[in-house]
């Protein structure tokens, strides 16, 4: 449930698991959109129009851009400029683990890449700590006991004040888990992808299991990377993710869900709301469900997101049918 003890009446705020810290039920991912690529004023308009509609949480990791790397150097020139004096009104966090420069130091989960990569970020970002520091992805050639070690260090360090995982399969999560918390560190959140189209969490008994844990957790594509939008109900317009050449997302993952995104868009209409307000408010359901994060390319998307906070939460019938669209 939201935590009703702190609301400015713009944004309402989530207790992270059972840790001191609240975030925005919407945070703000910079995955794409804040690149070299990208506009990079549409991105500081972005960035200052979250913070005044109450985003507090600022999602980046190191090999975001594109090109690796950028995003986390413009949003640094932002912060320095821009948002200096409201540091500590702001969350803002990195990973490491994928693939981010050349050699055999440049990927994966050993001491020497986080920490380096942890290092290499606070430089871009002209910050002397993040938050949130995130193992990106689990990486099977390196003991877990290392990876682990590594967030800790980042902790114990001061570099980072909360550690998290990201997109770890269950077993390794679990294993995670534990391993940092006998080093002295609780591990404060978990990072899965999810939406009403991926919900792998769920079958796993992952929220569940997070919930009893006391560990928050914040879902990332919340809209299938705009899957969930009106955007690709007839097709792939030219200037989407899916028509540029360095999006993500494929050509054949739209038409491969085309059927359930139309029936799910006739659903949203009947009941009156943009088809991102329904996904948005869905995800949200979840007591275990800290936060979403989402993109946002222009400032009008991310308002158009942010306005999913008004609509109502999905009642029985609704979620009813939007199981029978897309089960877990």
């Amino acid at each position: 449930m939201f935590d009703t003890a702190r609301y400015d009446g713009r944004m309402p705020y989530r207790r992270c698991g059972d840790s001191g810290l609240l975030l925005p039920a919407i945070s703000l991912g910079c995955w794409h959109n804040f690149g070299g690529v990208d506009d990079f004023q549409e991105g500081r308009r972005i960035l200052h129009r979250a913070f005044d509609r109450g985003i507090t949480h600022f999602d980046l990791a190191n090999n975001y851009g594109p090109p690796p790397g950028s995003a986390e150097e413009n949003v640094g020139r932002i912060l320095v400029s821009d948002f200096a004096c409201h540091r500590d009104e702001l969350v803002i966090s990195s990973k490491a683990g994928h693939d981010m420069w050349q050699g055999p130091y440049g990927l994966n989960g050993s001491r020497k890449h986080l920490l380096a990569s942890l290092d290499q970020s606070l430089k871009r970002l002209c910050l002397s700590y993040v938050d949130i520091f995130y193992s990106h992805c689990p990486d099977p050639d390196t003991r877990l006991e290392e990876t682990m070690s590594a967030l800790a260090s980042a902790v114990h360090s001061g570099k980072a004040l909360y550690a998290g995982l990201s997109k770890y399969p269950p077993k390794r999560l679990k294993k995670a888990v534990k391993i940092l918390a006998e080093m002295g560190v609780r591990c404060l959140i978990y990072q899965p992808p999810y939406s009403i189209l991926q919900r792998n969490v769920e079958a796993d008994g992952i929220l569940e299991w997070l919930h009893g844990e006391g560990i928050g957790c914040i879902g990332f594509s919340p809209l299938a990377q705009g899957l969930l939008t009106p955007k690709y109900l007839d097709g792939i317009p030219a200037g989407s993710r899916a028509a540029r050449p360095e999006g993500f997302l494929r050509p054949e993952q739209v038409h491969a869900q085309q059927e359930k995104i139309r029936a799910l868009g006739a659903l949203a209409a009947s009941r009156g709301v943009p088809l991102s307000h329904l996904a948005l408010r869905w995800a949200l359901r979840s007591p275990a469900m800290t936060s979403l994060i989402i993109g946002a390319r222009t400032v009008a998307q991310l308002d158009s997101s942010l306005d999913a906070l008004q609509a109502a939460e999905p009642d029985a019938d609704l979620l009813d049918a939007i199981d029978a669209i897309a089960p877990a």
